[in-house]
């Protein structure tokens, strides 16, 4: 049997792989911090994927690109894994890894309005600004519901939303970089570029090394993280990029909220109160309407014809 009849196959598996990494990532990133310093948390993971991306380079050949331009994609990338992944790991210290999830899902609609600037996409449509006033009411909500409820949660809210608009800039600016370039390599060589930084914010906020305080579930956390979410999981979702329409691998940030919330509920009995179903319902709706309004707009309007 062929490799090309065998590849196919693989699709469904890979979407569901990319879920469940998303999914299960926010709250391996609470885990991961509970008796480890946020700093080396994430420092650890990142040496854990770089390693391993390393290996897999060398046991399979790949080139690695050395030049302006590729130093320029990896520069940008860092924004978003040094950025985004560090302020994410100081949020998880103030709010639920349901929470952070949701928040996290906003980044196509942040995305959307950055590429509107940086990239001279068109302006939002009617339906797209309705997706976005919908989207943004719902976080209105979760967030006041999150102020209400400890004197503290304003600190994680505002890391998280910074972590999701560094995260989203990091998306747009990597689009203006032109190069040919194997998605294993660029994760390499963007992990060289980040990792190095991980390590001065580890000496800048902590700088210590208590490892008999380290909890099994911590290190258990970082070691998932490190294999699953920050090498695996960016294969897979890569390799669905590749097979499934842009609609379709879409459906990822709709699903893995609502899976982050349960499992957060399920395994680390975190709250779900109506304040946060009311909110989370409004975000995944202004997302829904957002990737898939337009398209249901103009079929009404073909059957209106």
């Amino acid at each position: 049997m062929s490799s090309q009849a065998v590849l196919p196959k693989l699709v469904p598996l890979s979407f569901l792989a990319v879920v469940l990494i998303w999914s299960t990532t926010p709250l391996g990133i609470v885990w991961s911090s509970e008796s480890v310093h946020p700093t080396m948390a994430v420092l650890l993971r990142m040496l854990i994927a770089l390693v391993l991306g390393l290996l897999v380079i060398m046991m399979t050949k790949i080139r690695l690109p050395w030049n302006r331009v590729a130093f320029k994609l990896y520069g940008f990338s860092a924004i978003g894994i040094v950025g985004g992944m560090l302020l994410s790991y100081f949020a998880a210290r103030y709010l639920p890894s349901g929470t952070m999830s949701l928040i996290f899902g906003l980044s196509p609609l942040i995305s959307g309005l950055l590429a509107q600037k940086l990239l001279n996409e068109p302006k939002f449509g009617p339906m797209r600004i309705l997706a976005l006033l919908l989207a943004f009411t719902g976080l209105g909500v979760v967030c006041s519901a999150k102020l209400a409820l400890g004197s503290d949660s304003w600190i994680g809210l505002s890391l998280i939303l910074c972590a999701v608009l560094l995260f989203s800039l990091s998306g747009v600016l990597i689009k203006t970089v032109h190069i040919a370039i194997h998605p294993i390599a660029s994760t390499v060589g963007a992990l060289l570029f980040s990792t190095p930084l991980f390590a001065l914010a580890w000496l800048l906020f902590d700088a210590s090394l208590p490892i008999d305080t380290w909890s099994v579930r911590s290190m258990a956390a970082i070691a998932y993280l490190g294999v699953f979410g920050s090498l695996i999981g960016f294969v897979a979702y890569f390799y669905i990029l590749q097979h499934l329409n842009a609609s379709t691998v879409a459906l990822v940030t709709l699903i893995t909220p609502v899976f982050a919330m349960a499992l957060g509920a399920q395994l680390n009995g975190e709250a779900i109160t109506e304040a946060l179903v009311i909110g989370a319902g409004l975000v995944l709706g202004g997302l829904g309407l957002y990737q898939f309004g337009d398209r249901l707009r103009r079929r009404l309007s073909r059957i209106g014809q």
